[in-house]
Parts: structure tokens; sequence; C-alpha cells
């Protein structure tokens, strides 16, 4: 079974949220364009409880990296807070066509970057078992953003065996330092990880 992974695309990662990714918007179109093209799609969600340790508590610390139970973490600024509108899908997102939805960051003391587990993988989300429990053998991943959440949700749905694509041009990333993005994709390579584009999977 093949499944499509759309990662976070939530209006707090679009232009005008909190976080916005640069060209967020833009993949929109593209993943609800290919989404016919799977056995099943699903959806992450950052789904953080108001205080979450990840949230930069002034303006200045946007951006820095601190010891979060063990872990290092990146300070960002408040954003997809339980129950918000940020934290809710873009409205142009075909969400009908989703057949499950996965939160993830709900423990305020440790960030999730992956859709299957936290960053200390202490705890799962479900979606791995949910992907081994309906024999998913192949997965594309989509959306935001490409050197945060999209890589570590590639990276451990690789890690379960499963065969694993990055969709390009369905996804857009944060690059706080320059040339993040271009590590991700060369990190998600190594790891196995192929990387394509739309094009290849919707008849022109």
């Amino acid at each position: 079974m093949k499944a499509l992974i759309v990662v976070d695309v939530q209006k707090d990662f679009v232009p005008g949220g909190a976080l916005a990714v640069d060209g967020g918007d833009q993949i929109v179109p593209v993943i609800n364009r290919i989404m016919d093209r799977y056995d099943l799609v699903v959806a992450t969600q950052d789904w953080h409880p108001e205080e979450h340790g990840s949230f930069a508590n002034k303006a200045d610390e946007i951006g820095t990296v601190v010891n979060l139970q063990g872990l290092e973490q990146v300070l960002w600024p408040e954003h997809c807070v339980q129950g918000e509108s940020g934290a809710e899908f873009v409205a142009e997102l075909d969400t009908g066509k989703l057949d499950a939805v996965f939160q993830k960051g709900t423990d305020p003391g440790i960030d999730s970057y992956s859709g299957l587990f936290d960053n200390g993988k202490l705890k799962a989300t479900g979606l791995d078992q949910y992907l081994q429990d309906n024999n998913v053998t192949e997965a594309h991943i989509v959306g935001l953003a490409t050197d945060y959440c999209v890589k570590f949700t590639a990276l451990d749905v690789a890690a379960l065996g499963i065969e694993t694509a990055l969709v390009e041009d369905a996804c857009r990333g944060v690059d706080l330092a320059e040339g993040d993005i271009d590590r991700a994709i060369d990190e998600m390579r190594d790891a196995g990880i192929r990387v394509i584009e739309s094009e290849d999977l919707v008849p022109a």
C-alpha cells in the first residue's frame, strides 16, 4: 500500500502565520493535486499546549538553541497552540481526503519534529503503528518544513523499512541557517530517501 504523509500544513506555518515558512502556501495546490494517487492520505498536526518548552519568551530569543530535557532545542515563536486558529489546517487543503490525522508536540517538555515520535524517541504519536497496521510499503512525504518536521518524519518512516520519497516541490523549508534546506535534502538522500517531483506522479 502506498501512503501520502502531509506534514504540518497549518495556518501558523504559511505567510501571515506566527512561524511563516516562505512560500508555504504555494505547496497546497500541489498536495491537493496528488492526493488521489495514493491508497492512504494522512496528515500530521503540530498541537502544542500553551507555554510549550520550544516557545521563545522574548523576540530576541527566537532561533537560539537551549537545552530542553537533555536535548538541543531551537526556540520558536509561539505557534500551533491547541484549539487556536493558527493550529488549524490551511483552509485550502483538501482535508476531506485525509484518512487520519496524528497530532504531535503535545508534551510541554519536549518537541516533536517527526510525525511519528517526539525528539527524544520517548513517545509515539501512533502514526508508526498506523502505517504498519495498514501494510504501507511506500510513503511519500510533503509539507512544512523541509529542514525540520518534513525531514525528521521522512527519516523515521524510512527507518521503519518503508520505501520513502520526498516530493520536493510539495515542500518548503525554513533555512534558519543558510543551506539548511540543501543539507536536509542531502541527509534524506543519504538515508536512502528518494527525492522526486509532483510531475513524476501526476500526468501532464
